[in-house]
This record gives C-alpha cells, sequence and structure tokens, in this order.
C-alpha cells in the first residue's frame, strides 16, 4: 500500500483559524473557499401530471398556484400541459413545495 506523504504547511493553518475567527467574530463572508458544504443532489424532472397533482394537493386554481410560485399564470399552465418544463430556481421550488406544501401557505 502506497503511502501519501502529508505535509504539514503551518502558515496555511494560521490563515485557516484566522479566517474562521474573523467569520465567528462577523468581520469575514463564510464561502466555499474556508468551508466545504454540501449541496443539494440535482431534481428530476416534473412531470406534467405531478405538477397538476402538486396543485390539487394544495386545492388552489392554476392562476392562485402561479401567483403563489410568482410566474405567469401562462407559465404555470404550460408546465402543466407539458409544453414547458420548469428548470432551476422554480424547479427547485416546485420541489421544496412538493415535500412540504405548508410553505406557500406560510409565505402567502
Amino acid at each position: 500500500m502506497k503511502r501519501k506523504e502529508i505535509r504539514f504547511d503551518a502558515e496555511a493553518l494560521v490563515g485557516s483559524v484566522a479566517a474562521f475567527a474573523a467569520h465567528v467574530q462577523g468581520r469575514q463572508k463564510l464561502t466555499l473557499r474556508t468551508r466545504k458544504l454540501s449541496l443539494p443532489s440535482p431534481i428530476k424532472p416534473l412531470r406534467p401530471r405531478d405538477i397538476a397533482a402538486l396543485r390539487q394537493k394544495l386545492n388552489v386554481s392554476q392562476a392562485v398556484f402561479a401567483g403563489l410560485l410568482n410566474v405567469p399564470k401562462v407559465t404555470a399552465i404550460s408546465w402543466e400541459k407539458g409544453r414547458r418544463q420548469p428548470t432551476g430556481a422554480a424547479l427547485r421550488l416546485l420541489d421544496l413545495v412538493r415535500k412540504k406544501p405548508q410553505l406557500l401557505h406560510e409565505v402567502a
């Protein structure tokens, strides 16, 4: 079994500790450079019938559903009819609402 040589870099260690201390004191923003975060996994595309089922589960009209999601009514309708696919932030929001429907009622 090969052994990987580990080099000790005192300056990097002191720099990391100083950066963390600055963050704790509110003087420096925490970024991916100073800490590794696990990002959520990509979301699979939602089928039109799943989007319609979500709206029906919320017991709202297409216009109200669109308003709750802050998208145009024609966009929400086109998702349900399969003419367009929600992507990016809209897809993430739909996934969150699917898992926790009460989220939309909390912001309304």
